[in-house]
């Protein structure tokens, strides 16, 4: 079982981050826009001579960045921020009209640099580490982004590059330091974390960058006043600057304090409102819930190409405490440390790179006690737990009284894994005369360090044993899947389990590719035939070595943990699951109807009916429902992950964000009805007890899509299943309105949104109360009062905006008509349809010689 365990609440500062893409991202400039002449700028600085408005743009983003001449030989620097004078030392007289290599110096990674001159030579957008130096010679780490500037004949014109030092978060040439395994030591990788971030942060300066309106530009307005940024990236400090909320309060205030702005969808197109009828069913009475209706449009309005919503995965509930710790394994050579939270590098003053695969004997100094690092040896030796105090000492010499506890952690069999060290630094607590940490602070200190070791003990059990061999991790791929109760009759599971008789294990050989269906950051999803049947499957193959590299093992094991549970009509069905040297790959239904979220483009004003609209709810949140009975908080809800089937009817998929959990299923037994009300429900719904399964722990990860991330994720206090009702009271938004209610310019201003600003709803197209109202409902900021949040889905079931469905035969429902009709994806007959491996990115060997061999299986080598 996965387990993100939730640590003990508190603030969190959170990673803006966001995969980056050249084509997606790269521009179009009008060439007068941006001139290449220099000019004096108030400091003396020389700054890019351009219009009003695209000057203001630069030289107010907070962020350190260069802007380069494409068009002139050597691609020289026209414009560069007052953060890079800052970082690197260097005047304007030593940077303009120079090219960027001036940074570089002897250890600075020339294949690195190769990689960098390629991307830009191609006309793409690059992002990576590179050891550079300032002008006296300090080296330091700099995450260097740059990204195209396109004019209308796709000609790139200029560069933008935005450097960000994250000396003190990185790796470094700790990155490249393997197991025996060949496993990265570092339980983490922070590049990762580090490159997701700065790509999200250059998105938001490109869209500046081409869309300058002078002092109305809300960058201009939110960021005029702020003086430039230069504390370092990459901890979880500098994640994100949002306001201090307290989000606790009462549901109806809270409510009317919920974040929007209107505005454009995914596809950046300006919405157009169009009004419809009037409902055709009579309202019913619904709750008093404050509804604010508004004509006012999102500032954000950008036309442009259709924003791809990639889920987030900005950081596991380990990186979300934030207290002083390390984590160290026994199993490898000195018992190096492993893993470093921020505020340990913060209280030791070292930097990641330097902590990472050392021994913690650096943090002892000439009055450290050794009679009680001995004590803390002896502990280790026989892998036992111990709390003591003792002098340690920062990397300036500066000495600290460090109440410190040892944890060992072991797996299911109770074999060691790591140990925790939790350090509390009680140097203000200590008696001068005494030179030892009162007995009063040394009990309660000991309580706050043992409450954090078992926190980072349940958090760390969510990620994959480092330790284990490499062939292992992927183990529960290679399963064998059985068929569920209610699909074991389906043709495709008789054509399955026919073949499975006939050769054992399924693997590649036994599935020949039609053609790519979509793609994602760590691998792609493929339509394919069964061998010598007629029988159609989706294919999601995933790289092995992108999930190490991008943190996603532990995704990908749980995502197989689920599909294996589920056996429900709206939720897909797993048939197998298998691997190769390079990839794991997991076979599910192929839904011929595509994304719902391609249904909802082709719309008109790009947005369903409200009929078409109850329908889908209605049919996901009976998705949800049987999740969260099977401890599943799903936290990714949005259109992208629902696929209609062949007959039009919808499932939910994707769960490589999802979190499993355990489920304590109740039977609440609502009170006798009276007076009145008692007549009015006899006969209909009588007293039924009610069946209440909803996930039973908590999660401190922060994950989702941007657009639909619920409040208590952004604050990090913890979350629970509430999650999933906000993203479905977002999801029921954008369906009526063509758009989600709080999406900002960038990450940060939409998370401020879901924060700060008031839900409204536009006047048109006209919707019914009782769909304003379970928005609002839904949409509450404090978790406890959501609706949902006490009674699960059948609070949500019994809402009048439901009152038309007929729960238990929705599944022989009509489809209801949509205004513009969607076809289900047309495949050719045998003899027309041709596989197009040439078409497909991923390094699946279909036509090895292996695979075609009858004696040789694809669940292997591991």
């Amino acid at each position: 079982m996965n387990s993100e365990a939730l640590p003990s609440p508190g603030s969190s500062a959170t990673k803006p981050m966001f995969p980056l893409s050249s084509k997606r991202y790269s521009l179009t400039v009008q060439p007068e826009e941006i001139r290449d002449s220099a000019a004096r700028g108030p400091s003396g600085s020389k700054v890019l001579q351009a219009t009003d408005g695209l000057k203001d743009v630069l030289t107010t983003f907070q962020q350190t960045f260069v802007m380069s001449d494409a068009t002139k030989p050597d691609m020289p620097i026209m414009f560069a921020s007052e953060g890079f004078y800052q970082m690197t030392g260097y005047t304007c007289q030593e940077v303009i009209g120079k090219n960027c290599r001036f940074l570089q110096g002897p250890d600075t990674d020339r294949a690195e640099i190769a990689r960098l001159k390629q991307c830009v030579l191609n006309g793409q957008s690059y992002c990576g580490r590179l050891l550079n130096y300032r002008k006296d010679g300090t080296p330091f780490w700099n995450l260097l982004t740059i990204s195209p500037v396109k004019d209308d004949n796709e000609r790139v014109v200029k560069y933008v590059g935005m450097q960000v030092e994250v000396t003190k978060y990185t790796e470094g040439a700790q990155e490249s330091n393997k197991r025996p395994n060949e496993l990265p030591v570092s339980l983490i990788r922070y590049d990762a974390r580090q490159k997701e971030e700065a790509e999200s942060t250059v998105v938001g300066l490109m869209q500046d960058i081409a869309a300058p309106d002078s002092n109305s530009h809300p960058l201009i307005q939110s960021m005029a006043s702020h003086p430039p940024s230069s504390q370092q990236g990459g901890g979880m400090e500098s994640l994100m600057k949002l306001p201090v909320v307290n989000h606790v309060k009462h549901a109806k205030s809270s409510r009317s304090s919920i974040s929007q702005p209107a505005g454009e969808r995914r596809k950046s197109v300006i919405l157009s409102m169009f009004k419809m009828g009037k409902e055709e069913a009579e309202e019913e009475p619904v709750s008093n819930v404050e509804i604010v209706e508004s004509e006012q449009k999102d500032s954000f309005e950008v036309t442009g190409e259709r924003k791809v919503r990639r889920g987030m995965d900005l950081a596991t509930t380990l990186e979300r405490i934030q207290k002083n710790f390390v984590i160290t394994d026994p199993r490898l050579p000195d018992n190096p440390i492993i893993f470093a939270s921020d505020d340990f590098l913060e209280l030791t003053e070292f930097s990641r790179e330097e902590v990472l695969g050392r021994n913690c004997r650096f943090l002892q100094g000439e009055g450290t006690d050794p009679n009680t690092v001995e004590k803390i040896r002896e502990a280790i030796r026989n892998q036992e737990d111990i709390t003591v105090q003792l002098l340690n000492y920062t990397k300036s010499g500066r000495p600290f009284w460090n109440l410190f506890h040892l944890q060992a952690v072991r797996d299911s069999k109770g074999a060691l894994q790591y140990f925790i060290g939790v350090q509390l630094d009680a140097s203000s607590y200590v008696e001068p005369e005494k030179k030892t940490i009162p007995e009063n602070t040394v009990r309660e200190g000991t309580q706050v360090v043992i409450e954090t070791a078992k926190n980072v003990d349940l958090a760390v059990k969510g990620l994959p044993d480092s330790g284990k061999n490499k062939v292992d991790i992927w183990a529960i791929h290679s399963n064998s899947v059985e068929a569920k109760p209610h699909s074991k009759d389906s043709a495709s599971w008789k054509a399955i389990e026919k073949l499975k008789e006939k050769e054992g294990k399924l693997g590649l050989k036994h599935f020949r590719p039609i053609k790519p269906l979509g793609c994602g950051d760590t691998g792609s999803v493929h339509l394919v035939e069964l061998r010598d049947t007629q029988n159609l499957y989706a294919m999601k193959a995933m790289d092995k070595e992108v999930m190490i590299n991008r943190n996603k093992v532990h995704r990908a094991c749980t995502e197989r943990e689920i599909l294996e549970i589920l056996d429900h009509p709206f939720l897909p069905k797993l048939y197998a699951s298998f691997q190769t040297s390079t990839h794991v790959c997991l076979i599910t239904d192929y839904c011929s109807g595509g994304e719902l979220y391609l249904a909802l483009e082709q719309q008109k004003g790009k947005r369903f009916s409200e009929e078409v609209s109850r329908f889908y709810a209605a049919e996901v949140l009976l998705a949800l429902e049987y999740l969260h009975c099977q401890g599943i908080i799903y936290r990714d809800l949005k259109p992208e992950n629902i696929l209609l089937s062949g007959d039009g009817h919808a499932v939910l998929t994707d769960f490589d964000l999802s979190f499993l959990t355990t489920s304590n299923p109740t039977l609440v037994h609502p009170p006798p009805p009276k007076g009145k009300e008692k007549k009015k429900k006899k006969g209909k719904e009588g007293n039924h007890p009610i069946f209440v399964a909803e996930p039973q722990q908590s999660s401190n990860s922060f994950v989702g899509t941007e657009e639909y991330i619920a409040p208590e994720i952004i604050n990090g206090v913890g979350h629970s299943s509430q999650v999933d009702w906000w993203g479905f009271g977002i999801f029921l938004y954008e369906m009526l309105y063509g758009r989600t209610p709080f999406r900002g310019r960038n990450r940060q201003k939409t998370f401020t949104n879901v924060l700060t600003k008031q839900l409204t709803f536009p006047s048109n197209p006209q919707t019914s109360m009782a769909a304003k109202q379970l928005i609002a409902s839904l949409l509450e900021r404090e978790p406890l009062h959501r609706l949902g949040s006490e009674k699960g889905a059948t609070e949500i079931k019994s809402h009048p905006f439901f009152a038309s469905i007929n729960w238990p035969l929705i599944r022989n429902m009509r489809v209801p008509r949509m205004a513009v009709p969607v076809s289900g994806v047309a495949v050719a007959k045998e003899d027309n349809r041709k596989s197009v491996i040439a078409d497909i990115d991923e390094d699946l060997e279909w036509d090895d010689p292996e695979i075609q061999s009858n004696t040789t299986s694809f669940d292997g080598p591991y």
